[in-house]
């Protein structure tokens, strides 16, 4: 497994992870104030081209850029019902605000560290110990977020499988053996908490 902490050492991998997800927070309520128009669509591209000018000056610009990568789809599914219905300023206001928005967050996940992230959340989940199981669900949620790159690197491996054998795409026919490999992988995973004596 792997994990979207960055391995270039930035200035944000220092600071605390809960100011950074309090300000991202902040930040994308902000950006979903504007009615949709010109002033939300200049708010939208202004967010969004501070995270790419701070993803260069860190040295994590190739790397930030490939996560947005899944955007794409949607991308074209908003070009597509926006120029059907000839609203193309709608269109692109909601595209920059989800560009922004990913992007923003796609920063503060990547210089911040899995483990503060799981810090982060057994601490706001501390005042429901009584009721929920606070250090196993933080754990659960800190995996689910390290196994996201890992499922989307094997789907890419598994279309391309697809693609070398076959001249269709391979649509649903992918679902089966990529939810065969997470399940082997939990399997794998539950084994080794196990060993280690489980997650408490």
């Amino acid at each position: 497994m792997f994990s979207l902490t960055s391995p270039v050492q930035t200035p944000a991998h220092g600071w605390r992870a809960g100011p950074k997800l309090a300000a991202l927070a902040g930040l994308t309520f902000v950006l979903f104030l504007p009615p949709a128009g010109w002033p939300a669509l200049a708010l939208a591209l202004a967010v969004l081209s501070a995270a790419i000018s701070t993803a260069w000056a860190w040295r994590i610009l190739i790397p930030w850029a490939r996560l947005l990568r899944p955007l794409w789809p949607f991308a074209l599914l908003l070009v597509l019902w926006h120029g059907a219905t000839r609203t193309p300023l709608e269109g692109a206001v909601v595209l920059a605000r989800m560009m922004a928005a990913v992007g923003a967050a796609n920063l503060m996940t990547m210089t911040t560290r899995l483990a503060d992230l799981q810090a982060l959340i057994l601490w706001g989940l501390r005042p429901l110990a009584p009721v929920l199981p606070a250090k196993p669900l933080s754990l659960a949620i800190a995996l689910m977020i390290r196994f996201i790159p890992v499922m989307a690197e094997r789907a890419a491996q598994l279309s391309t499988a697809w693609s070398a054998r076959s001249a269709r795409r391979p649509h649903v026919r992918l679902i089966a053996p990529l939810l065969v490999s997470a399940l082997d992988d939990a399997d794998h995973v539950a084994e080794a908490l196990r060993a280690r004596g489980g997650a408490l």
